[in-house]
C-alpha cells in the first residue's frame, strides 16, 4: 500500500471547564456527552495524539507514523523537531463557553529546562464564530510593568493590567510565546501551534475545578517569561501572496515555528500547491467545501476538516465545490 498520501485523523476531545457544545451545533460535529472545550484536529503530542483514518497509516498515532517515515513526512525544515522525535504543530478547535484562564506561554528554550523538554508554544487563532460583544485578552495594557502586574495579582485586580480588544469572526491573532492572552466567552476559534502543552497561568477569575479546589498558577514562571514588549497589540493584518483566476492567498503568520496563509477560492476555482521535501503542509478547510486531488483519488475536504500533507507527496490542487476558504499550515527553517 502507498506509504505517502494525504493523512485525515480521528479528532481526540478534551473536556476543560470553560467549554461547551458549540462544536456540534455550530459545525455537527458528534461529539461526546458533557463539555467540550477543545478537538485536537491533528496531534502529535503524548497527551493526546491523534491517529491516522484510512490507507497504510490507518490506525496509527501521529508519532507511529513520524517514527516510520521521518523526513518524508516532515520535510528537511523541520530538521531540529525531528531530531527530538516531535511532530512541529498541533491543531485545535476551542469552544469557549466560558472565559479561559489568563495566561502565558515559553519560548522553546525556557520550556527545554523548566519543562521536561516540551516545546515553546507560539500560537495563532483564527476566529470562526464569535458572539456579539464578544472580547479577548491581548497583551498588556499601557504602562504596566513587572512590578504592577505582581501587585495587581496580589490584589485580585488584574484586570487593571490588561489589554481587551473585541473580535468577530474571520479576525486573526498572532500570539507568539510571552504574550499574556485569554480567549473569553463566546468565541469558538481554530488555534494552530507549536506541538506543546506548556501553559502558565497567571489569574483564573476566582474559580474552582471539578475536585472543588481552585486551579494551580503558575505566577512565578509566567512572569519570567512574559514579554513585556507586547503592550497593546493588534490583530492580524493578512498580506496578498498571489492572486489568480477565482482565487486569492494570503499571509497570516511568517513565523518560521508556525507559518500560516488562507487561502479564498471562488465556486470552481482551482490553487496548484506542491510538498517538495522541504516541509509538510496543513491544510484545513474553514468554509465552503473544497476536493484535494493529487496522485491518488481526489479526497473531499469539507468544512471544518484537515488533511495532513507529507513534505514527500509532490504536487497536489485544491478546488472549490461552492466558495471556500482554507488555511494552510507549515514551517520554515529557522535562521541560524
Amino acid at each position: 500500500m502507498r506509504e505517502i498520501y494525504p493523512l485525515e485523523f480521528t479528532p481526540v476531545f478534551q473536556g476543560y471547564i470553560w467549554g461547551g457544545r458549540r462544536l456540534a451545533t455550530l459545525f455537527g460535529r458528534q461529539l461526546p456527552d458533557g463539555i467540550v472545550a477543545e478537538s485536537w484536529e491533528i496531534s502529535g503530542h503524548a497527551k493526546a495524539a491523534t491517529s491516522v483514518v484510512g490507507g497504510r497509516w490507518h490506525g496509527k498515532s501521529l508519532p507511529e507514523v513520524l517514527d516510520a517515515l521521518g523526513e518524508a513526512l516532515v520535510g528537511t525544515d523541520a530538521s531540529d523537531c525531528l531530531a527530538r522525535g516531535r511532530f512541529p504543530l498541533l491543531v485545535k478547535l476551542l469552544d469557549a463557553h466560558r472565559d479561559l484562564s489568563v495566561q502565558v506561554h515559553p519560548d522553546d528554550a525556557y520550556a527545554a529546562v523548566h519543562d521536561g523538554g516540551e516545546l515553546g508554544k507560539t500560537e495563532m487563532w483564527y476566529v470562526l464564530y464569535a458572539d456579539p460583544g464578544s472580547e479577548l485578552i491581548y497583551g498588556l495594557a499601557q504602562g504596566v510593568t513587572s512590578a504592577t502586574l505582581a501587585e495587581a495579582l496580589q490584589r485580585g485586580a488584574v484586570e487593571t493590567q490588561l489589554h481587551r480588544l473585541p473580535i468577530h469572526a474571520g479576525d486573526l491573532f498572532y500570539i507568539p510565546a510571552g504574550t499574556v492572552h485569554a480567549l473569553l466567552a463566546g468565541a469558538v476559534v481554530v488555534e494552530i501551534q507549536q506541538n506543546s502543552d506548556a501553559t502558565y497561568r497567571l489569574y483564573d477569575w476566582g474559580r474552582v475545578g471539578d475536585d472543588g479546589r481552585p486551579r494551580p498558577l503558575h505566577v512565578d514562571k509566567a512572569l519570567e517569561v512574559i514579554d513585556w514588549a507586547m503592550v497593546t497589540p493588534c490583530p492580524i493584518k493578512p498580506s496578498l501572496l498571489e492572486e489568480g483566476a477565482g482565487y486569492r492567498r494570503w499571509l497570516l503568520t511568517d513565523d518560521p515555528r508556525v507559518t500560516v496563509e488562507k487561502l479564498e477560492l471562488d465556486l470552481g476555482a482551482e490553487w496548484h500547491g506542491v510538498c517538495d521535501g522541504s516541509t509538510f503542509q496543513i491544510v484545513g478547510c474553514i468554509a465552503g467545501d473544497a476536493r484535494l486531488a493529487w496522485a491518488g483519488e481526489p479526497q473531499p475536504l469539507p468544512s471544518i476538516s484537515w488533511r495532513l500533507l507529507p513534505a514527500a507527496l509532490g504536487a497536489y490542487t485544491l478546488r472549490a465545490q461552492a466558495p471556500s476558504v482554507l488555511l494552510r499550515a507549515y514551517v520554515q527553517a529557522c535562521p541560524s
